[in-house]
């Protein structure tokens, strides 16, 4: 049991040490059916605010809010704000993913993404022995 609260410090530690901007972004990754699954908690974003990029065997999701102010939020001092702005980003490797047949849709801030493995005969390479 301890003497202090538990809050002791309040806030004051929160602008020094902000917490890991990943914490946004929590994902569950798995295989099914030869395909990788990816569902991943974007809360507070919009769909036009979150990109997928996939190059190589690289999947990288970013999402981006602005801080512009509308004319709502332009009369507003505000005292303490926690809902913040910026962007965030994750990026997974994905063995012999097929960039051209990556599927997402986004529903309720949960973005789902359907990655099909490239065919294992497109994978091979045979060479030419001279």
């Amino acid at each position: 049991m301890s003497l202090l609260p538990r809050n002791y410090f309040g806030d004051f530690f929160d602008d020094f040490m902000p917490a890991n901007r990943d914490d946004n972004m929590k994902c569950d990754i798995y295989e099914k059916d030869g395909d990788y699954h990816i569902e991943m908690d974007v809360p507070g974003f919009n769909k036009d605010e979150i990109k997928i990029e996939a190059k190589k065997d690289y999947l990288t999701i970013t999402a981006e809010k602005s801080n512009e102010k509308d004319d709502e939020d332009k009369d507003k001092n505000y005292i303490h704000r926690e809902r913040t702005y910026g962007k965030y980003q994750r990026s997974f490797y994905l063995h012999d993913l097929d960039s051209e047949k990556v599927n997402a849709e986004f529903n309720n801030g949960v973005l789902k993404i359907t990655v099909p493995k490239k065919d294992e005969e497109e994978n091979k390479k045979y060479i030419e022995i001279k």
